[in-house]
């Protein structure tokens, strides 16, 4: 433990009486001393006698007394001195001075003196001790030496007897004080030494001359004494002013100077709080309290307190919090909108009656017909015991929920709940409520919903006739079981209720959509349906298929001619193609004889005319080879190659064969794409077929001096090829785009299709036509 102020020893003087009572007693040996020699001389003269006896009625007037204690224990001493040990009369040994416990000296006490006269005796050593009479309570100063053998020839001690009591009690008084003194003394140094708190104590020229274990522990110090010689500081020299002369102006002004500073305390940085006390003329006495925890909690009550109120902002409800004087002392914007305050008047602190009389001015308190009365009212909020739940209807019709709840320091938190909306919204669940009971009823089919413990929660009036039950037994809310059982006399076959159990079972725990189909006992069929609904219950639907269902079969039937009609159409479609292509080539291989000259040369006209026939057979054949490619497609049965085919290639040779079509139209067209575009696997010819008729309908839709762009591109899904082109084509080019769209579209669709891809048409508001191909 560190050293706090230095060891000191307190050291009581010799009180002024004890000193006036050894003079006395110096003084009494002198007036004896002069008696035995006036003893010794003649005492005839009367002048001598009288002087004898002014001396011994000195001695018995004196403060001390002299007594004779031979060797064998006899005493001689005045009766005074038996007064002044509780006894009567003197007695003859010293032994006798030990009385009762009301009465003489203690035995130890007497002892004590006894022993001390032998070793005068045998030594002629002095001695000085006191004795505690009982009876008076006086403390007896006795001084004892070796007795002259003119007064006692045989070896005596003479003691002096001082009546010391006040003295003693003095002397008593200030040792308990000083021994007090010094436990106290000690005691404060042990609490300064131990205190967890850096304490010190300043000179008056400002040096620190004291300090605790604490602070040379903060300082970083060895002991004290390094401390103290190299006038080490703990509180660093902030804004100019060092830490001596804040010292010095507590010392001036005679007050304590309170600071918060930060101390740097093993590499950390920490908030103290610094006092400088001046200790009258002696110096400033100084300690500091670690605070960086209120500190802390401070700046996270701070944070708290703004998160708080950002939090409070966010939230729809307005609220407004007063302090104990009931002030406002903070206000969130929805509180701000729904009395319209001002922006400020938060940070204004309005009482809580002006803040009254701002929203009397606004239009946003209720109309009283005695407001100061009313504002009275409000006010008692601050003092009640619990909190106040208020409605409010402001003049223009908002709706407000106030809750008004004291808190502990006296202040209030007021809570407002716009409930406009939710009035509103109770009032049109009502109309609701209402309509869709209307609407229920109106349904076609009967309905009823039930919960997931199997209780029949709503129904409507169509169930209730379908099945004959009555308004009073749906009234009670059956249970499933009770309900199935009313509905298995109405069944044609008793087991199908079991079905319809499941069903609702179905819809209402397991959360699935089933359905099926029972007959009643009069021939009607019922369609049910049983669906989970959002809230847990479960709905179960019935519906008369009766008609319907007469006359679905009936639109099976005509279905099912339908499907051998169209089968027929593709097969004599197939027949028709096939029969068409032979003739046809017959056709085209003649005319190309008749060109090339086989049958003689042929004149001009002739050879107009016979290119003519070959461009007709081209085109019937190509018409002939697309509807043969769409019956086989729509009928399953087109035979597809599967090959990688380069997209870019492809593309490029399709618009190069149609240049002469492009430049006679007057378009412009423009390609965009690389090798990048990558490779699909397909049938070269009927992939080449499809794209090319999507390009065909595109330029002869297009109106001349137009352009048709096309885009090759690969993304995650695959290539895409992306025609954008003009609606506008009119005359010849018009009609022969409608010609090929009737009949090229369809098939590049199915060809697509056929290759897993997608054909897709978008147009846009300017007359453009963006034709995207898809394919994996």
């Amino acid at each position: 433990m560190g050293q706090w102020w230095g060891e000191e020893s307190i050291t009581i003087g010799i009180p002024a009486l004890v000193l006036l009572g050894l003079i006395m007693a110096c003084w009494t040996a002198a007036a004896a001393w002069t008696l035995f020699t006036v003893r010794r001389r003649s005492l005839t003269s009367r002048k001598d006698r009288l002087r004898l006896l002014r001396m011994v009625r000195m001695m018995d007037e004196a403060p001390g007394l002299p007594m004779i204690i031979r060797a064998d224990g006899r005493i001689e001493a005045s009766d005074r001195i038996a007064d002044w040990f509780g006894l009567e009369t003197l007695p003859r040994t010293i032994h006798d001075l030990a009385g009762s416990d009301a009465r003489g000296v203690s035995v130890a006490e007497i002892d004590d003196l006894w022993q001390h006269c032998r070793r005068t005796l045998s030594s002629a050593a002095p001695f000085r001790l006191m004795l505690h009479p009982h009876a008076k309570g006086h403390a007896l100063s006795v001084t004892g030496h070796l007795a002259d053998p003119q007064i006692s020839r045989g070896g005596a001690v003479l003691v002096w007897i001082i009546d010391a009591s006040d003295s003693a009690n003095e002397i008593a008084r200030l040792t308990d004080d000083a021994a007090k003194a010094h436990a106290d003394f000690a005691a404060l140094v042990g609490l300064i030494e131990a205190a967890p708190i850096p304490m010190w104590f300043r000179g008056l020229d400002g040096r620190i001359r004291l300090v605790n274990s604490a602070y040379v522990a903060a300082v970083g110090a060895e002991n004290a004494e390094e401390v103290v010689s190299g006038n080490v500081e703990l509180i660093e020299t902030t804004d100019g002013v060092s830490p001596s002369e804040v010292a010095h102006q507590a010392r001036d002004s005679g007050h304590p100077i309170e600071r918060n500073v930060m101390v740097t305390i093993d590499g950390e940085r920490r908030a103290f709080s610094v006092s400088d006390l001046p200790v009258g003329s002696e110096g400033v006495a100084g300690y500091a309290i670690d605070v960086e925890n209120l500190e802390q909690l401070s700046r996270e009550y701070r944070a708290f307190r703004g998160a708080q109120r950002a939090l409070l902002d966010q939230l729809s409800s307005g609220v407004a919090q007063f302090d104990s004087l009931r002030n406002l002392n903070f206000v969130n914007l929805p509180m701000q909108r729904l009395f319209r305050l001002p922006s400020n008047i938060g940070q204004e602190g309005v009482p809580v009656g002006e803040l009254l009389n701002i929203m009397r001015d606004a239009g946003r308190v209720p109309e009283a017909r005695d407001f100061p009365a009313w504002r009275r009212e409000k006010e008692a909020w601050f003092t009640a015991s619990d909190a106040t739940d208020e409605e409010w209807v402001l003049p223009d019709g908002t709706h407000l929920r106030i809750v008004a709840q004291p808190m502990p320091d006296g202040g209030l938190m007021m809570i407002v709940e716009d409930r406009t909306e939710q009035l509103q919204l109770a009032s049109a669940r009502d109309t609701l409520l209402r309509v869709r009971t209307a609407t229920l009823d109106s349904l076609f089919e009967g309905l009823v919903v039930l919960a997931p413990d199997g209780r029949l929660q709503l129904w409507n009036r169509r169930f209730a006739a379908e099945w004959s039950l009555s308004e009073e037994f749906l009234g009670s809310h059956p249970h499933i079981e009770t309900l199935l059982e009313a509905l298995r006399p109405q069944l044609a076959s008793p087991g199908d209720a079991q079905r319809i159990g499941m069903v609702i079972e179905a819809a209402t725990l397991r959360r699935e959509q089933t359905g099926g189909r029972v007959a009643l006992a009069d021939g009607r069929t019922l369609a049910l349906m049983g669906m989970p609904l959002p809230d847990g219950n479960g709905m179960l639907t019935s519906l008369d298929i009766t008609d319907s269902q007469k006359a679905e079969a009936a639109l099976l039937e005509r279905n099912q001619a339908l499907i051998e009609a169209d089968a027929v159409k593709t097969r004599f479609l197939a027949n028709m193609s096939y029969e068409f292509r032979t003739p046809l080539t017959s056709i085209t291989g003649f005319a190309e004889m008749l060109r090339d000259g086989v049958a003689g040369e042929l004149s001009d006209t002739a050879k107009e005319y016979m290119g003519a026939i070959l461009e007709s057979t081209a085109r019937l054949s190509d018409q002939i080879e697309s509807v043969l490619d769409l019956t086989q497609s729509e009928a399953g049965l087109l035979p597809l190659a599967q090959e990688v085919i380069e997209l870019m290639p492809l593309v490029t040779r399709l618009v190069h064969d149609r240049a002469s079509q492009i430049e006679d139209a007057r378009l412009t067209l423009n390609l965009r794409g690389d090798r990048s575009a990558g490779t699909v696997r397909g049938d070269p010819r009927r992939l080449a077929r499809a794209l090319g008729n999507v390009l065909d309908n595109a330029v002869a839709s297009s109106p001349h001096g137009s352009r048709v762009n096309v885009d090759l591109r690969r993304r995650r899904d695959g290539a895409h090829i992306i025609i954008h082109y003009q609606l506008g084509a009119e005359g010849a080019e018009a009609e022969l785009a409608r010609q090929n769209a009737g009949l090229g579209l369809p098939l590049a669709r199915e060809l697509i299709e056929a290759h897993d891809g997608k054909l897709e048409f978008m147009q846009h508001a300017n007359q453009g036509v963006t034709a995207t191909i898809k394919l994996p």
